[in-house]
């Protein structure tokens, strides 16, 4: 069943590369032991370094996870490529996107000119860790990865979409409050700050519309209920990018339209772009809202709010922001960052 289901989640199209070669050899770097394996004979005097997760999480989590192996890349002057062709993530698709099965480059331009064609016929090849390792920061404004950031460059044709919504709905005169409302599978997910409730979240919109003076509010939200919620309160004044939402359920595990997993992935690209131009932010600390911060040239003011963290237990996090809704003074109240 678990094989099963990571098929399922993975969804790529390629198999995947077979890795297993005699033709290994254990190399010390600047007092670091790395294994290197050779494809062929190409490129003899570079050593590249694959970057690989699978089948990884979130966009940006997955783009942090990067950042901190372009570090590593930097420190060892390895020339940095990301596969994520041969090790999927849970954006791939099984047809190609933008003439790639890469899922990285769905999104984002390469980080040098060399292919991974190129790279699996190279003498010298060393494969990352899939996983987080312990010194490695998970917030991409971290000060030793947040430098490498302008290495990233979206691709032009997501740029587009974001610029042509920005050109219909933000205006110069108007003072926009971005906010990203997490919720659906968020309320139980394990070792995650807390989302929310609709009324704490309206009460807060509330008191920054009046004390900031904002004139429009973009929302960012996977929930139905919680856009049904401020269309209602807002009307007009709330704007929206057309992305997918739903209800309770992951967006992942479910496959509603063509490219739906492609989509998901773009959808938060440009979400995340548009933060990046509001004049304040108001949110719970995630990946988009470090991401929107690292993208933004303006000078924001930041609206954060932290009711906790979930359990990491899996039978105590489904319940526990429920509980928190319904005993807020004995779980702890909402607390006001910035």
């Amino acid at each position: 069943m678990k094989s099963f289901l990571k098929k399922k989640l993975t969804n790529t199209g390629p198999k995947p590369l077979n890795l297993n070669t005699s033709a290994i050899k254990k190399h010390t770097i600047l007092g670091q032991n790395f294994i290197i394996k050779k494809f062929g004979e190409k490129n003899s005097s570079k050593i590249f370094y694959c970057i690989n997760r699978s089948p990884g999480a979130g966009l940006f989590s997955n783009l942090t996870f990067v950042l901190n192996h372009l570090l590593i890349c930097k420190n060892f002057n390895f020339i940095p490529i990301v596969d994520m062709q041969n090790f999927p993530t849970i954006y791939n698709e099984k047809n190609k996107i933008n003439k790639t099965f890469n899922s990285w480059l769905y999104y984002f331009e390469p980080l040098n000119k060399f292919s991974l064609k190129e790279v699996y016929k190279s003498r010298n090849v060393i494969f990352s860790s899939p996983f987080f390792q312990k010194n490695m920061p998970l917030d991409m404004t971290n000060r030793k990865i947040s430098k490498l950031f302008n290495k990233i460059k979206i691709k032009n044709n997501i740029k587009i979409k974001y610029k042509q919504f920005l050109k219909r709905n933000f205006f110069s005169n108007q003072k926009i409050l971005g906010v990203h409302f997490r919720g659906s599978t968020y309320k139980v997910a394990r070792g995650h700050a807390f989302p929310l409730s609709i009324k704490i979240m309206l009460e807060e919109v509330d008191n920054l519309l009046k004390k900031f003076n904002y004139k429009k509010i973009f929302l960012v939200t996977e929930e139905l209920n919680y856009l049904k919620a401020f269309q209602k309160k807002y009307g007009d004044k709330c704007i929206y990018y057309n992305s997918f939402r739903m209800n309770n359920l992951d967006l992942f595990k479910i496959y509603p339209r063509r490219n739906h997993r492609f989509k998901m992935g773009e959808e938060t690209v440009i979400d995340t772009l548009l933060l990046s131009e509001c004049d304040g932010l108001a949110y719970i600390k995630s990946n988009v809202i470090s991401a929107a911060m690292l993208f933004s040239k303006k000078k924001q003011n930041y609206h954060e709010f932290f009711l906790g963290y979930n359990s990491r237990n899996k039978y105590i996090a489904r319940w526990m922001w429920y509980i928190k809704n319904i005993l807020p003074v004995f779980m702890g109240g909402l607390k006001i960052i910035k």
